[in-house]
């Protein structure tokens, strides 16, 4: 884990090292510039074959390091898309098949946290990135998406989720059940908010979490924020200079 806690990251970001069982690895997820955390990570890796470094998506939290990392050993970095601080060698697409030594892992993209997501699949392991996390929910950017996404991996019959965030996940179709009931609830309260006379995110935000800390507001605003995205795709509201209007039903 590397050692970047914080109100986005949980505890730290987590590091995986796919090992397929006669030595041939991958990292995933080798997280921010840290020379601690790269010497952890070649501890790990230390006699076996590294192959690749992949990243699940290009936040600062997850893929900065893979490019000095993955040229050190001389190997390729692997993800869906260019972004900040991160320039793959190999882009992958959904439904791609990646070779670690003998293991062939399935790539699923998965937007709406980011939309340069991927999962990767092991057998019946999925590592999850910041799609689905251990103990919380993920800030979504595009909650359309991100609901398609989720059921997309509930079909896929993972017997474990290994997240970017928080402890492994043994029984992810509760999870992912978890997951799409808190979204469909948040999406109808904000709904429900909109219909009461909030005619902002942040008066939205202020009456959906009411009970929350104010210091994590900024946080829940980028949720609602997406969520408003959702309704106004669904025609229920418009959103027009940041003001929100309910719209008469159909």
């Amino acid at each position: 884990m590397a050692r970047n806690p914080g109100p986005y990251t949980g505890p730290g970001t987590n590091t995986w090292v796919l090992d397929d069982g006669s030595g041939a690895v991958t990292v995933i997820d080798p997280g921010p510039v840290d020379t601690a955390h790269a010497r952890a990570i070649m501890e790990v890796v230390a006699a076996r074959r590294l192959q690749s470094v992949l990243v699940t998506h290009t936040h600062s939290d997850h893929a900065p390091m893979a490019n000095p990392l993955a040229s050190e050993v001389g190997v390729p970095a692997v993800g869906y898309a260019p972004g900040p601080s991160f320039e793959p060698d190999i882009r992958l697409l959904d439904g791609a098949r990646f070779a670690v030594g003998s293991l062939r892992l399935e790539v699923l993209h998965t937007p709406g946290h980011s939309g340069d997501h991927l999962c990767f699949r092991a057998g019946d392991v999925l590592f999850t990135g910041d799609h689905v996390i251990g103990g919380s929910t993920v800030m979504v950017e595009d909650m359309g998406a991100y609901l398609r996404s989720l059921r997309k991996v509930q079909g896929v019959g993972a017997r474990k989720m290994l997240p970017g965030h928080g402890d492994e996940i043994d029984d992810p179709r509760s999870m992912i059940d978890w997951y799409l009931a808190h979204r469909l609830r948040r999406h109808q309260e904000v709904l429900e908010a909109i219909r009461s006379g909030c005619e902002t995110v942040s008066e939205v935000v202020g009456k959906v979490y009411a009970e929350v800390d104010s210091s994590l507001h900024p946080l829940a605003a980028r949720s609602v924020a997406a969520h408003v995205g959702l309704l106004a795709e669904e025609g229920r509201i418009a959103w027009d200079d940041d003001r929100l209007v309910l719209l008469p039903s159909p």
